[in-house]
């Protein structure tokens, strides 16, 4: 099992910028597929960015191509999200994700963080 702790989320204005921690607990870190999903108030979990267990392949939602990047922090068990020109639409409850294999489907996920609110004002 892993254990997910996401940190980062906030209020900054658009084009503004953040950056979103997930720490995983465990000595297993590596055995893990990373993603990132949110949600916004009346929307469906929607896939943001993947990162696979080496590191060497990342995947992203239209939304975020261009803007952000997922990528992996082995020596700290962290997968980070830097979220570049943000936008009022960008405004959600990011959540980090991990399974053994990827996937941008939010039901392939068994392991969860609680979420991170970000909100980005016009």
């Amino acid at each position: 099992q892993v254990q997910l702790a996401e940190s980062g989320g906030g209020l900054v204005q658009a084009g503004g910028s953040l950056r979103l921690s997930c720490a995983a607990s465990g000595r297993t870190f590596t055995s893990y597929a990373m993603a990132w999903f949110r949600q916004a108030p009346g929307k469906e979990r929607e896939f943001v960015a993947g990162i696979t267990r080496g590191g060497t392949t990342t995947v992203y939602a239209d939304s975020a191509k261009g803007r952000f990047t997922i990528y992996r922090d082995g020596a700290k068990n962290t997968v980070l999200l830097q979220m570049n020109s943000l936008k009022p639409e960008d405004t959600a409850v990011y959540y980090c994700a991990a399974d053994h294999k990827s996937s941008s489907f939010y039901g392939h996920y068994n392991y969860w963080g609680q979420g991170t609110q970000v909100t980005v004002s016009s």
